[in-house]
Protein backbone atom coordinates (compact mmCIF):
# COMPACT_ATOMS: atom_id res chain seq x y z
CA UNK A 1 0.00 0.00 0.00
CA UNK A 2 1.40 3.36 -0.99
CA UNK A 3 1.74 6.03 1.68
CA UNK A 4 0.72 9.54 0.86
CA UNK A 5 3.36 12.14 0.25
CA UNK A 6 1.87 14.42 2.91
CA UNK A 7 2.02 11.63 5.46
CA UNK A 8 5.76 11.15 4.88
CA UNK A 9 6.44 14.84 5.29
CA UNK A 10 4.49 14.96 8.52
CA UNK A 11 6.44 12.03 9.96
CA UNK A 12 9.77 13.57 9.05
CA UNK A 13 8.68 16.81 10.70
CA UNK A 14 7.87 15.00 13.95
CA UNK A 15 11.21 13.22 13.89
CA UNK A 16 12.98 16.53 13.37
CA UNK A 17 11.12 18.06 16.30
CA UNK A 18 12.12 15.16 18.55
CA UNK A 19 15.73 15.44 17.50
CA UNK A 20 15.69 19.14 18.27
CA UNK A 21 14.25 18.49 21.72
CA UNK A 22 16.96 16.00 22.67
CA UNK A 23 19.74 18.61 23.12
CA UNK A 24 17.39 20.80 25.14
CA UNK A 25 16.52 17.89 27.45
CA UNK A 26 20.18 16.99 27.83
CA UNK A 27 21.04 20.59 28.71
CA UNK A 28 18.31 20.73 31.35
CA UNK A 29 19.39 17.40 32.79
CA UNK A 30 23.01 18.52 32.99
CA UNK A 31 22.09 21.23 35.53
CA UNK A 32 21.40 18.50 38.04
CA UNK A 33 23.82 15.92 36.71
CA UNK A 34 26.74 14.48 38.63
CA UNK A 35 29.29 15.99 36.25
CA UNK A 36 28.09 19.57 36.77
CA UNK A 37 27.71 21.22 40.20
CA UNK A 38 24.16 21.31 41.47
CA UNK A 39 23.16 24.97 41.05
CA UNK A 40 20.37 24.58 43.59
CA UNK A 41 22.72 23.40 46.31
CA UNK A 42 25.76 25.64 46.12
CA UNK A 43 28.56 25.44 48.72
CA UNK A 44 27.59 28.48 50.78
CA UNK A 45 26.90 29.29 54.41
CA UNK A 46 23.18 29.34 55.19
CA UNK A 47 22.30 31.14 58.44
CA UNK A 48 21.58 28.85 61.42
CA UNK A 49 22.27 25.72 59.34
CA UNK A 50 24.91 23.20 60.41
CA UNK A 51 28.24 23.51 58.63
CA UNK A 52 30.81 20.75 58.98
CA UNK A 53 33.69 23.00 57.90
CA UNK A 54 34.08 24.32 61.46
CA UNK A 55 34.63 22.22 64.59
CA UNK A 56 31.60 23.76 66.35
CA UNK A 57 29.42 23.02 63.27
CA UNK A 58 28.05 26.58 63.23
CA UNK A 59 27.72 28.43 59.93
CA UNK A 60 27.23 31.81 61.66
CA UNK A 61 30.63 33.06 62.78
CA UNK A 62 31.43 35.65 65.43
CA UNK A 63 33.32 38.74 64.19
CA UNK A 64 37.06 38.65 64.62
CA UNK A 65 37.98 40.11 68.00
CA UNK A 66 38.70 43.83 67.76
CA UNK A 67 36.86 44.42 64.50
CA UNK A 68 34.39 47.30 64.23
CA UNK A 69 31.68 47.82 61.66
CA UNK A 70 32.29 50.68 59.26
CA UNK A 71 31.07 53.95 60.77
CA UNK A 72 30.60 52.45 64.25
CA UNK A 73 33.96 53.06 65.87
CA UNK A 74 32.47 55.70 68.19
CA UNK A 75 35.85 56.72 69.57
CA UNK A 76 34.72 60.24 70.45
CA UNK A 77 33.85 59.95 74.14
CA UNK A 78 32.15 63.34 74.36
CA UNK A 79 30.04 62.89 71.23
CA UNK A 80 28.81 59.39 71.94
CA UNK A 81 28.58 59.33 75.74
CA UNK A 82 28.17 62.94 76.88
CA UNK A 83 31.08 62.36 79.26
CA UNK A 84 34.60 63.68 79.59
CA UNK A 85 36.93 61.59 81.76
CA UNK A 86 33.87 59.79 83.09
CA UNK A 87 32.03 62.95 84.15
CA UNK A 88 29.03 64.63 82.51
CA UNK A 89 30.36 67.22 80.10
CA UNK A 90 29.40 70.88 80.14
CA UNK A 91 30.27 71.49 76.49
CA UNK A 92 28.81 70.48 73.16
CA UNK A 93 30.81 68.27 70.77
CA UNK A 94 29.94 70.58 67.86
CA UNK A 95 28.81 74.22 67.49
CA UNK A 96 25.09 74.70 68.05
CA UNK A 97 23.50 76.82 65.33
CA UNK A 98 19.99 78.19 64.88
CA UNK A 99 19.29 75.24 62.57
CA UNK A 100 20.39 72.84 65.31
CA UNK A 101 18.07 74.52 67.81
CA UNK A 102 15.19 74.32 65.36
CA UNK A 103 15.86 70.64 64.83
CA UNK A 104 16.19 70.12 68.58
CA UNK A 105 12.86 71.82 69.16
CA UNK A 106 11.18 69.61 66.57
CA UNK A 107 12.62 66.40 68.07
CA UNK A 108 11.85 67.58 71.62
CA UNK A 109 8.22 68.26 70.77
CA UNK A 110 7.91 64.80 69.23
CA UNK A 111 9.68 62.66 71.82
CA UNK A 112 9.86 64.71 75.02
CA UNK A 113 6.91 67.09 75.26
CA UNK A 114 4.25 64.36 75.89
CA UNK A 115 5.73 64.01 79.39
CA UNK A 116 7.86 67.13 79.93
CA UNK A 117 5.44 69.52 78.13
CA UNK A 118 6.44 72.07 75.53
CA UNK A 119 7.46 74.46 78.34
CA UNK A 120 9.61 71.87 80.07
CA UNK A 121 7.67 72.16 83.34
CA UNK A 122 6.85 68.43 83.49
CA UNK A 123 3.13 68.86 82.93
CA UNK A 124 2.77 67.12 79.58
CA UNK A 125 -0.41 65.61 78.25
CA UNK A 126 0.51 62.11 79.45
CA UNK A 127 1.09 63.49 82.93
CA UNK A 128 -2.30 65.21 82.83
CA UNK A 129 -3.80 61.79 82.17
CA UNK A 130 -2.20 60.13 85.18
CA UNK A 131 1.40 59.31 84.29
CA UNK A 132 4.12 60.07 86.85
CA UNK A 133 5.23 63.68 86.57
CA UNK A 134 8.89 64.26 85.64
CA UNK A 135 10.87 67.08 87.26
CA UNK A 136 10.66 70.56 85.79
CA UNK A 137 13.70 71.70 83.86
CA UNK A 138 13.43 74.94 85.83
CA UNK A 139 14.33 73.22 89.09
CA UNK A 140 17.58 74.55 90.54
CA UNK A 141 19.17 71.10 90.31
CA UNK A 142 18.55 70.84 86.56
CA UNK A 143 19.32 74.49 85.89
CA UNK A 144 22.83 73.75 87.18
CA UNK A 145 23.12 70.36 85.47
CA UNK A 146 25.73 70.16 82.70
CA UNK A 147 24.38 69.71 79.19
CA UNK A 148 25.95 66.25 79.07
CA UNK A 149 23.48 65.20 81.76
CA UNK A 150 20.52 65.62 79.40
CA UNK A 151 22.34 63.76 76.62
CA UNK A 152 23.16 60.91 79.00
CA UNK A 153 19.58 60.57 80.25
CA UNK A 154 18.19 60.59 76.70
CA UNK A 155 20.67 57.87 75.80
CA UNK A 156 20.21 55.62 78.85
CA UNK A 157 16.95 56.63 80.51
CA UNK A 158 16.41 57.27 84.20
CA UNK A 159 13.73 56.29 86.69
CA UNK A 160 10.45 55.71 84.87
CA UNK A 161 11.83 57.24 81.68
CA UNK A 162 12.99 54.73 79.07
CA UNK A 163 16.02 55.44 76.93
CA UNK A 164 15.55 56.93 73.47
CA UNK A 165 18.83 55.75 71.94
CA UNK A 166 16.99 53.71 69.31
CA UNK A 167 14.60 56.51 68.35
CA UNK A 168 16.90 59.53 68.45
CA UNK A 169 20.29 59.61 66.66
CA UNK A 170 23.34 60.84 68.55
CA UNK A 171 23.48 64.28 66.91
CA UNK A 172 19.76 64.87 67.55
CA UNK A 173 20.22 64.03 71.24
CA UNK A 174 22.71 66.89 71.50
CA UNK A 175 20.31 69.18 69.65
CA UNK A 176 17.54 68.27 72.09
CA UNK A 177 19.91 68.95 74.98
CA UNK A 178 20.69 72.37 73.49
CA UNK A 179 16.98 73.09 73.12
CA UNK A 180 16.38 72.10 76.75
CA UNK A 181 19.01 74.63 77.74
CA UNK A 182 17.26 77.23 75.58
CA UNK A 183 13.97 76.31 77.29
CA UNK A 184 15.54 76.93 80.67
CA UNK A 185 16.82 80.31 79.53
CA UNK A 186 13.50 81.27 77.97
CA UNK A 187 11.60 80.56 81.18
CA UNK A 188 13.99 82.27 83.57
CA UNK A 189 15.67 85.06 81.59
CA UNK A 190 15.14 88.72 82.38
CA UNK A 191 16.05 91.94 80.53
CA UNK A 192 19.16 92.14 82.71
CA UNK A 193 20.46 88.97 81.01
CA UNK A 194 20.58 90.64 77.60
CA UNK A 195 24.23 91.32 76.64
CA UNK A 196 25.29 94.92 76.20
CA UNK A 197 24.52 96.20 72.74
CA UNK A 198 21.71 93.67 72.17
CA UNK A 199 18.00 94.45 72.10
CA UNK A 200 15.04 92.41 73.28
CA UNK A 201 13.15 91.02 70.30
CA UNK A 202 9.60 92.25 69.96
CA UNK A 203 8.26 88.70 69.86
CA UNK A 204 9.67 87.84 73.29
CA UNK A 205 6.62 88.90 75.27
CA UNK A 206 4.93 87.17 78.17
CA UNK A 207 1.90 85.03 77.51
CA UNK A 208 -1.16 84.65 79.77
CA UNK A 209 0.69 82.23 82.06
CA UNK A 210 3.49 84.72 82.64
CA UNK A 211 6.06 82.60 80.74
CA UNK A 212 8.39 84.06 78.11
CA UNK A 213 7.71 82.76 74.64
CA UNK A 214 10.53 80.57 73.42
CA UNK A 215 10.14 81.51 69.78
CA UNK A 216 12.25 84.65 70.31
CA UNK A 217 14.06 83.78 73.52
CA UNK A 218 17.25 82.62 71.85
CA UNK A 219 17.46 85.95 70.03
CA UNK A 220 17.12 87.78 73.36
CA UNK A 221 20.16 86.14 74.90
CA UNK A 222 22.66 85.74 72.09
CA UNK A 223 23.67 87.19 68.74
CA UNK A 224 22.47 85.30 65.68
CA UNK A 225 24.71 82.34 64.82
CA UNK A 226 26.40 82.14 68.24
CA UNK A 227 26.33 78.77 69.99
CA UNK A 228 24.28 78.17 73.12
CA UNK A 229 26.25 78.45 76.36
CA UNK A 230 26.64 75.34 78.41
CA UNK A 231 28.33 76.70 81.53
CA UNK A 232 25.92 79.23 83.01
CA UNK A 233 22.52 80.39 81.90
CA UNK A 234 23.67 83.99 81.82
CA UNK A 235 26.99 83.59 79.98
CA UNK A 236 27.05 83.31 76.23
CA UNK A 237 29.99 81.30 74.93
CA UNK A 238 30.19 79.52 71.57
CA UNK A 239 31.49 75.94 71.85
Amino acid sequence: MMKSKNGGVSRRRRVAQVLLMVPVLLLLASCRGSMIQDMLNQPKFIPLRENTFYPDLRSARAPVEGTVARGQLEDDELLYTGLVDGKEADVFPFPITDADLARGRERYNIFCSPCHSELGDGNGMIVQRGFKRPPSYMEARLMKAPVGHFFFVISHGRGSMADYAAQVPVADRWRIAAYIRALQLSQTASPNDVPAGQQIAKGATQDTSGELKLAQAKEDIRPAGEAVSTTETDSMEAK
